[in-house]
C-alpha cells in the first residue's frame, strides 16, 4: 500500500476560497440584470463551473490528491461540457 501524507490547509486559505465563492454568487446574481440574451444561461452556467471546479480542488481535496483523480475527473467534466455544448447548439438552432 502507498503512503498517504496528510495536509493541512491554513485557514487563511479557506477565507479566500469563500471570499471567491461569494464573489461568484454575486456575480452570478449581478449577471441577471444584464441583459444577454441567449447567452444569460451561458454565462450563469460558466460561472457555476468555476464555482464547482473551485469546490472540487479544495474542499474535496482534489489539489493534494494524486494525479490519476485529477485526470479522470478532468475528463468527466470534458464529457460533461461536451454535453451542455451539443445542447446548446440544439436550442440555438431550433
Amino acid at each position: 500500500m502507498s503512503e498517504h501524507k496528510p495536509h493541512i490547509v491554513a485557514y487563511k486559505d479557506h477565507l479566500l476560497v469563500l471570499f471567491i465563492l461569494i464573489a461568484l454568487t454575486v456575480l452570478t446574481v449581478a449577471i441577471t440584470s444584464i441583459e444577454l440574451g441567449p447567452y444569460n444561461t451561458a454565462a450563469a452556467m460558466l460561472i457555476a463551473s468555476v464555482k464547482a471546479s473551485i469546490v472540487l480542488l479544495y474542499f474535496m481535496h482534489l489539489k493534494f490528491d494524486q494525479k490519476i483523480y485529477q485526470i479522470m475527473v478532468t475528463i468527466v467534466l470534458a464529457i460533461y461540457a461536451a454535453v451542455i455544448v451539443v445542447t446548446f447548439f440544439d436550442y440555438l438552432y431550433r
